[in-house]
């Protein structure tokens, strides 16, 4: 088991690049004084990373519940996820959001892996079907760009100021810093309110239904002495960070999002699916992710030995 935090995909990409399970809770579930601001800064949230949801579960429940030093923690004690998490699924509904309909570039395998899957939540007794969604994902992006912008120069916004300081930074968190402080308060505003029209949508889905599924990544891991990928299936990324896109809706929604394995590709490396629950809804989040789990047994499987090491 591991804690780690989330702003982009950080624990979702990682356990789905090691076919483990990452769970990134709801906003406030989990109460943390990472940030000289405990109000607006609200897009990366703390939580568990484990090779079986059971073990997850078992540690958020630890990390948890109501504080005072943060004051938009749950008030929920953080004893119910200790609780069991078997659960009958039949008859719950599954809406596949996939690649937002052709708009994220997937690396060739990732999409049909995801596929094969849900065989296994149709064991359960899951009806799945793909959303029509008519949120326009590029709004999420552009929103996303500015929020974080926004936020990392105002973490980094005194270390970039001195020159000697600055010079340790790297090119990619200088470029944030610069983009940052060219935004006016009526830039940031405006994400705010594109991210805050995404909540009311993706709430107006989950009156359809029950949970939403898509990758945990665009592309399957790569090597670590490339710094990012530059491209996916033919398609440029015009940024250090775009080949993560698919974790955005999940991050700016601030719902409970799970990543559960899915299996490998021929060439052995593994991939994984999110699982994006109602508001709060975290432990029928791990519910749905422990039933799957129990279903496929991928928690149970190891990478080719050729990629150890």
């Amino acid at each position: 088991m591991a804690d780690g935090s989330d702003m982009m995909g950080s624990l979702r990409n990682p356990a789905a690049f090691n076919n483990i399970f990452g769970f990134r809770p709801s906003q406030g579930r989990v109460p943390f004084d990472d940030s000289a601001d405990l109000f607006i800064d609200q897009l990366g949230y703390e939580g568990p990373m484990a090779r079986s949801v059971r073990d997850a579960a078992l540690l958020l429940s630890v990390q948890a519940g109501a504080d005072a030093r943060a004051p938009l923690s749950i008030a929920e004690p953080g004893s119910a996820f200790a609780a069991p998490l078997d659960r009958d699924f039949k008859g719950t509904r599954l809406g596949w959001l996939g690649d937002f309909n052709g708009y994220l570039p997937m690396e060739k395998g990732i999409l049909s892996l995801c596929e094969k899957a849900f065989a296994d939540f149709e064991s359960l007794g899951c009806h799945i079907e793909p959303v029509q969604c008519e949120f326009a994902p590029e709004k999420l992006w552009s929103s996303w760009r500015t929020l974080r912008h926004w936020m990392v120069a105002g973490s980094l916004g005194a270390t970039y100021a001195d020159p000697q300081k600055r010079a340790l930074l790297k090119p990619e968190a200088c470029w944030e810093v610069e983009n940052g402080l060219k935004l006016s308060a009526t830039d940031v505003f405006a994400a705010s309110v594109t991210r805050s029209d995404w909540y009311r949508a993706i709430s107006r889905l989950f009156e359809k239904y029950d949970y939403l599924l898509l990758p945990s990544a665009q592309v399957f891991p790569f090597d670590k002495t490339q710094p990012w990928p530059t491209t996916i299936e033919g398609v440029t990324m015009d940024t250090y960070h775009r080949w993560m896109e698919v974790v955005i809706p999940g991050t700016l929604s601030g719902c409970p999002v799970a990543n559960v394995q899915v299996g490998f590709n021929a060439s052995g490396l593994p991939m994984g699916l999110q699982i994006i629950g109602r508001h709060q809804a975290d432990f029928a989040v791990l519910q749905l992710a422990h039933a799957y789990e129990q279903a496929s047994r991928w928690f149970q499987r190891c990478p080719s030995p050729l990629l150890r090491g």
